[in-house]
């Protein structure tokens, strides 16, 4: 009877109990009046993407109101509604109003955040949480639904697909991006991102009151002037320009989470989530590089990263003393004017400017010239309608010279500046007659030359003939360079005769000697020797590269020398020698503070970045070590030795060569074995580097009494094992922060994977130095992690590797 009744008992409960089942198997998405959310209660999105309610960031004991990705394992954030107005302890809830506002209280009642809707009342308010990540507050009146409020008009200081940014004409709202305090404070940042909402769609991302970054204008499908603002295999942008709106979106392709953050730091950067590493990977950060720096070379003033300096006047303009550019002829517009057409520029800003988007670009030159004030006019086809024009009546700033993405513009000048068809095709008559009695004239003195140079050979005469006429040719099929070419007098008398006191190093080029100018400059002179393993080519390879990289994190070049059997390079002197000679000295290491170890890394990485993505070629280095990071008086870093460096095509991601140079621990392992390199070739040689300026020990020789590791091999198993701090040089871990620290060593080790396609790219290591909002996947094995990984190369190669020495560049061919 009892066992009878115990049945009956449990039948009734789950009776009763199977209403709320539901309740219990599936997550809510939406509220209605009375309900609240509280505690650890949420709302998760139809689909799980997205989930609602309180959270504490970092180590913070303040409370917010926020959501974040529902699967992904790190806790991220998209939007905070309290976020400059914290609840504090445990309390705290999401309820409605009288009227239908969604409100939050705290403890003790008070409202800390409302839906400030301007609407009237709502009679049936349901708060809803969608798959896009917005949360809206709607109305069910009469069958139909109305949105009162949405979190997408709101954001903090992430932008997801769908959501806008710009202005709302009709409702006034003004959507823009708000950077957090900190990684821990959601609270209201310095910067803010958005749209223009003068009459010129372009994005600005403002520090306070302070602009320091600009897009460029919208122009058809893309902003002009930043590259990865474009339709890519990742995300298409969307832009609305009308009486209604002007605003900026974007939606993904496939199925990738995508997101758009405004960091701390002031970096705009775009994340994707991959599932295969569990991690949020970066793709970019909107700012390229120096010149992205809003109004950095002043008025007047175009900014080119590949040149040096950076910075240069336009022409017609001469530079102020007070910064900036101004006029060399005042005379404008007291005469016939005229416009002089400036290429491939981001366009600029000013004060002063007028948008037409129904005229033509004739039409607009025409109206510009008959305003004094007009200065400049450009084409502006904001909807892809072949029409439309700005003109700007103030001064110019923040102009920049782009290699993709660039825009014509029209400066006004003097038309005595100006040079007319008529005045061109007059003048290329005229020069048609001296130009062929010249060419008459030199090819009789080439003849004679050869004639002279034939009847007199000898080998020495030979091989200088050979080198000089070889890099004539790289001159004049480039004419991008013209490098100095001193005379050995000159070179003899500024090193004392190549004197052995002035001797102050040796790499596999040759000896380096220090010498001085006669106008007092000091240089720094690699000599060829006949004992070197480089020889011809590299010489050449040098000179064609060097002269045409600018960047302050590379040495310059001031010129050359050949003279019979000498071949010599003038560099710029670097009194702090190479990086090596401190890093390696167990005295002169204690110079080596955190900071200036920072420092070093951060300004290698920079030079990299250039030689890989910003310079005018694409450059692979192949020799990236210590020894070959040269000093400043202020310690600053600048990559030297091009001999090994090769040079890629636009589309060309890869390379393999039968006879493979480089430095022994500083290879990473595809190319050391089967000859294939890349920009990620260069990636392995930095992290190598990276992780020996952090511990103050090479790689190659990295001697540990329990193990046969080298340092790559070291850094890994301490890292396995959760004692990667023990990494540090003890001369500087009592000055880094524990968690900067660890962000370098797992840089490093993500530089130095087994596999290229694993390793970041030169732009992602950058944004990993910089910022500590970036998230790190976790690295893989080291490649050639322990110390002997050439024993399965033939012995002829083995026997070369052993006879040199740590810091010598080693060739290794093939096929012996």
């Amino acid at each position: 009877m009892v066992k009878t009744e115990f049945i009956l008992l449990i039948l009734a409960t789950c009776f009763y109990l199977t209403p709320l089942f539901p309740i219990f198997l599936k997550a809510e998405d939406s509220i209605t009046p009375p309900q609240t959310i509280s505690g650890n209660k949420t709302l998760v999105s139809p689909t799980q993407n997205f989930e609602l309610g309180f959270f504490s960031p970092g180590n913070s004991t303040n409370r917010y109101l926020g959501i974040w990705y529902k699967n992904i394992p790190k806790q991220t954030v998209v939007w905070v509604a309290n976020r400059d107005k914290p609840l504090v302890g445990s309390g705290g809830s999401l309820t409605f109003s009288n009227d239908g506002k969604l409100i939050l209280l705290s403890h003790i009642g008070n409202v800390v955040w409302s839906s400030n809707s301007s609407a009237s009342p709502a009679s049936n308010p349901v708060a809803q949480l969608l798959d896009s990540g917005n949360f809206v507050l709607k109305d069910f009146e009469d069958g139909f639904e109305g949105i009162l409020w949405q979190s997408f008009d709101y954001p903090s200081d992430t932008l997801l697909p769908g959501m806008k940014l710009g202005c709302n004409f009709k409702t006034g709202l003004n959507i823009h991006l708000t950077s957090w305090k900190n990684s821990a404070d959601p609270s209201s940042g310095e910067f803010t991102y958005s749209v223009d909402p003068r009459g010129l769609p372009q994005l600005f991302l403002h520090k306070g009151n302070k602009k320091v970054f600009r897009s460029g204008p919208w122009y058809g499908q893309q902003f002009k002037g930043n590259p990865v603002l474009r339709e890519n295999p990742v995300f298409k942008p969307i832009f609305v320009f009308d009486s209604d709106e002007v605003s900026y979106s974007y939606e993904t392709k496939a199925s990738i989470i995508s997101r758009f953050v405004l960091s701390p730091s002031g970096l705009i950067q775009h994340f994707s989530w991959n599932d295969h590493r569990s991690t949020w990977f970066s793709e970019f950060n909107i700012q390229g590089d120096r010149c992205d720096d809003y109004g950095l070379c002043g008025a007047y003033g175009a900014c080119n990263i590949n040149s040096s300096p950076i910075c240069e006047c336009l022409k017609g303009f001469e530079p102020r003393v007070s910064g900036g550019c101004v006029r060399k002829n005042a005379q404008v517009c007291r005469n016939d004017d005229a416009f002089k057409l400036f290429e491939g520029m981001k366009l600029p800003d000013s004060e002063e400017f007028l948008t037409n988007y129904s005229i033509s670009i004739d039409h607009c030159e025409a109206e510009c010239l008959k305003n004094c004030s007009c200065v400049a006019y450009a084409k502006l086809d904001i909807n892809a309608s072949g029409k439309g024009c700005i003109a700007w009546f103030g001064d110019l700033f923040d102009l920049k010279q782009v290699s993709v993405n660039g825009q014509d513009f029209y400066v006004r000048v003097l038309a005595s500046e100006q040079d007319s068809s008529v005045d061109k095709e007059r003048r290329n008559k005229l020069l048609l007659l001296p130009l062929a009695i010249s060419v008459s004239i030199f090819s009789t003195i080439i003849v004679s030359a050869l004639w002279f140079i034939i009847k007199n050979w000898r080998k020495n005469g030979a091989k200088e003939a050979n080198i000089q006429f070889s890099v004539g040719r790289a001159r004049s099929k480039r004419n991008e360079f013209e490098l100095p070419v001193f005379e050995i007098a000159i070179i003899e008398a500024a090193t004392g005769h190549f004197s052995v006191y002035n001797k102050i190093g040796e790499g596999g080029f040759g000896p380096v000697y220090k010498g001085q100018l006669p106008s007092g400059q000091e240089i720094a002179v690699k000599r060829l020797s006949e004992s070197s393993g480089q020889g011809l080519q590299e010489f050449k390879n040098e000179v064609v590269l060097i002269s045409q990289l600018h960047h302050r994190n590379l040495v310059k070049l001031l010129g050359c020398c050949i003279q019979g059997e000498d071949k010599m390079l003038v560099y710029e002197y670097m009194p702090n020698r190479s990086l090596d000679s401190f890093l390696f000295d167990e005295t002169k290491r204690s110079v080596l503070s955190w900071q200036k170890r920072k420092d070093i890394i951060i300004g290698i990485a920079r030079g990299i970045l250039y030689l890989h993505r910003d310079s005018r070629l694409r450059v692979v280095h192949r020799d990236l070590k210590a020894s070959n990071v040269l000093l400043d008086s202020e310690m600053n870093p600048k990559i030297s030795d091009f001999g090994m460096a090769r040079m890629f095509g636009g589309d060309q991601t890869e390379a393999k060569t039968k006879t493979v140079v480089g430095t022994y621990g500083y290879m990473p392992p595809e190319y050391a074995m089967d000859g294939r390199f890349s920009f990620k070739s260069d990636v392995f040689s930095f992290g190598v580097l990276l992780l020996e300026v952090l511990s103050g020990k090479k790689n190659k020789g990295f001697l540990h009494p329990d193990h046969k590791l080298n340092l790559l091999g070291h850094g890994w198993k301490l890292w396995n094992e959760r004692r990667a701090l023990e990494l540090m040089d003890p001369m500087v871990e009592n000055e880094v922060p524990s968690s900067e620290a660890l962000r370098c060593i797992q840089v490093g080790l993500l530089c130095v994977q087994q596999h290229p396609e694993d390793r970041p790219t030169m732009s992602s290591v950058l944004l990993m130095l910089d910022s500590e909002s970036v998230l790190l996947p976790q690295p893989r094995r080291p490649g050639l992690y322990s110390e002997r990984f050439f024993l399965e190369t033939d012995s002829s190669s083995r026997d070369r590797l052993n006879s040199a020495s740590n810091d010598i560049t080693a060739t290794i061919e093939e096929g012996r």
